[in-house]
């Protein structure tokens, strides 16, 4: 990296980075590409169980519905890199990917390095510079651009896209440095937050089902008796409390709150049911079947284990005959069954949580071109924004697209 003017300098090399400098560099900008670890795409590397989710099956008003009230800010990003664009953009690069039902899009081969590769090849023939193992320390404006301070001195640049991530996956070198970098330039910062993150629950029957995985239950967060977020999902008992899309999908309504030990989980594990259709099942059952055991009749809509668990909630003896069962009875597991109600403790935090909720407020940057409001020199895109979406390659795609459309215009 022997300049040390650049046209464009983009902090951080991961996928809202990578795009960025891929876009600028193929414009014909002198461009390079820091990042503080040794690797890039670190974070590409760990996502989707190193799968890769790169983005959601769905038309790009989906994708802006997805993220909510925020969501309006990505139609200019979509236009420019939408979905299909996307899946062309790894398919050009010999990343041929497919859609599983729930509509996430993964590589063929399930293998995030490829995801990765892609990118990398695609950065190597744009010309960019990639500087690895090259953190920024600071960064404050000067005659001509932005003056960035690295490890062997300084180097300006007339354009800085600021795409260092969030605090998600501290491990993966996202520890939130862009925050400062983007408050000593004038930006505001929503406080940074974990989202879709592991949520820790009381319960010592939680435990003992650690590993038990439940395709499709129904859960809510409730302070008091107000809703502060539903999904339906699949949900995995673990160690600590739960976790799967459902809960992780939820979770950030957990995190934002000033007092999550006062939330509680409200579990319905038999959302297909209604309470009175299981009633009629229970009471019919309990009739025509007296001699099988009581969890057994279940068996064909939760796993055993889970039922067990659920009659023991109910004041119901585990190995119990389903023969005889009460009016009462029947109510009690009914309740377990559609309304566990878990206090919540917390979460597991940033080093868990997959993004960021929180960051750069988003009516200071452009949503036509990322370009800062209050710094014309200074862009920015990717995780760093306060912008987040569900589980699912929605968050992903943001990255993609709001880094590309950094890249078209600075």
């Amino acid at each position: 990296m022997a300049e040390v003017h650049w046209d464009v300098a983009v902090v951080g090399a991961g996928a809202a980075g990578l795009l960025a400098a891929i876009a600028a560099a193929e414009r014909g900008r002198r461009t390079v590409l820091l990042e503080k670890n040794r690797k890039a795409g670190v974070k590409i590397l760990m996502s989707g169980g190193t799968r890769c989710n790169l983005t959601h099956a769905m038309d790009n008003r989906g994708i802006v519905d997805a993220f909510g009230p925020g969501g309006k800010f990505l139609h200019s990003a979509l236009a420019a890199l939408g979905v299909q664009e996307t899946v062309n953009l790894f398919e050009s690069e010999g990343v041929a990917t497919k859609t599983e039902p729930t509509g996430k899009v993964f590589p063929v081969s399930n293998k995030a390095i490829d995801v990765l590769n892609a990118l990398l090849r695609r950065l190597n023939r744009s010309g960019a510079t990639l500087a690895l193992s090259t953190p920024v320390r600071g960064m404050e404006r000067s005659e001509g651009g932005i003056t960035l301070a690295i490890p062997n001195g300084n180097i300006s640049a007339a354009r800085v896209v600021l795409t260092v991530g969030g605090q998600s996956y501290p491990g993966s070198g996202t520890t939130g440095d862009g925050y400062g970098f983007a408050a000593g330039l004038g930006h505001t910062i929503v406080n940074p937050q974990p989202a879709l993150v592991p949520i820790t629950v009381t319960g010592e029957w939680v435990k003992e089902l650690r590993g038990v995985t439940i395709p499709d239950v129904s859960i809510r967060v409730l302070e008091g008796e107000k809703s502060l977020a539903a999904k339906r999902g699949s949900f995995l008992f673990a160690h600590f409390g739960l976790s799967g899309p459902a809960i992780l999908d939820v979770s950030r309504a957990v995190t934002k709150h000033a007092g999550p030990a006062c939330l509680i989980l409200e579990v319905d594990f038999l959302p297909s049911l209604t309470e009175s259709c299981l009633d009629v099942f229970l009471r019919n059952e309990s009739s025509v079947a007296g001699k099988k055991q009581l969890a057994g009749l279940l068996a064909g809509q939760l796993p055993r284990r889970v039922t067990e668990a659920l009659m023991s909630q109910a004041g119901l003896a585990r190995d119990r005959k389903a023969a005889g069962l009460s009016k009462l009875e029947r109510s009690r597991l009914v309740h377990a069954a559609k309304r566990t109600r878990l206090p919540i403790t917390g979460t597991l935090g940033f080093k868990k949580a997959e993004v960021t909720t929180g960051g750069v407020v988003l009516d200071e940057v452009d949503s036509r071109t990322m370009q800062s409001k209050l710094v014309p020199e200074l862009y920015i895109a990717g995780e760093i924004l306060d912008l987040d979406g569900p589980i699912g390659g929605f968050n992903f795609q943001a990255a993609f697209s709001t880094g590309w459309l950094a890249g078209m215009h600075a």
